[in-house]
């Protein structure tokens, strides 16, 4: 094989020339006149227009406080009542060792326990939210709420 013998896989391309007679002549595919028909200049799309009519977020950014929002993991009491022996204490570490509370982006969850279900056992309960039913049914079975 010699450098005079050898060919290309594929044929040159030419660039498409517009406006140059042929299949392409005179509009260049550009339809007749008017805006479009116009080099380097577009119709302004629509939905442009609506998105500068709205206002802009005001304060402290969309996200503001969006953590307060956020609802919290509800536990039952019944749910305690299984899990933990006579006089645990339970609070958010504990609930994530058990698996009963899992982190959101990597933070712990608010969490808290209402009063459905029977609760025979006493359980100290720290820094957790609890309803009010909840609570007497903790202070009745003899268990504490700090």
């Amino acid at each position: 094989m010699q450098i005079h013998n050898l060919k290309r896989n594929k044929a040159n391309r030419k660039a498409k020339q517009v406006g140059r007679g042929g299949t392409r002549g005179k509009t260049s595919g550009r339809g007749t006149k008017g805006q479009n028909a116009r080099a380097g200049h577009k119709k302004r799309p629509e939905m442009r227009d609506f998105i500068k009519k709205l206002p802009k977020l005001r304060g402290r950014g969309k996200n503001f406080l969006k953590s307060r929002l956020e609802k919290p993991i509800v536990l039952n009491v019944n749910i305690l009542e299984k899990i933990f022996a006579k006089g645990d204490t339970i609070n958010a570490q504990m609930l994530l060792g058990k698996g009963l509370v899992t982190k959101r982006n990597g933070r712990m969850p608010k969490v808290k326990i209402l009063g459905v279900g029977p609760l025979t056992k006493s359980l100290n309960i720290e820094k957790l939210a609890v309803s009010k039913s909840a609570k007497e049914m903790i202070e009745l079975a003899g268990g504490k709420v700090i």
